[in-house]
């Protein structure tokens, strides 16, 4: 009788190590429509990030997209 109660503990371990599923990365495929696009890079201000833009762009709205 214990040989059954060791074959399923076994067959549960074995179980628990496969993956559910594999994930390629942690990245995140945005799709998007727009008017123009700017890639640049955050600088340092103070305790947070700062990115400048054109002046044109003033009262439009945008979204940023971390990318790396």
């Amino acid at each position: 009788m214990p040989e059954k109660k060791n074959q399923r503990v076994n067959q549960n371990l074995t179980d628990e190590k496969e993956p559910a599923a594999e994930v390629p990365n942690n990245k995140v495929k945005f799709e998007i429509y727009g008017e123009e696009m700017i890639e640049k890079r955050v600088k340092s201000s103070g305790n947070s990030g700062r990115v400048y833009l054109p002046p044109n762009w003033v009262g439009h709205k945008v979204k940023i997209i971390r990318t790396d």
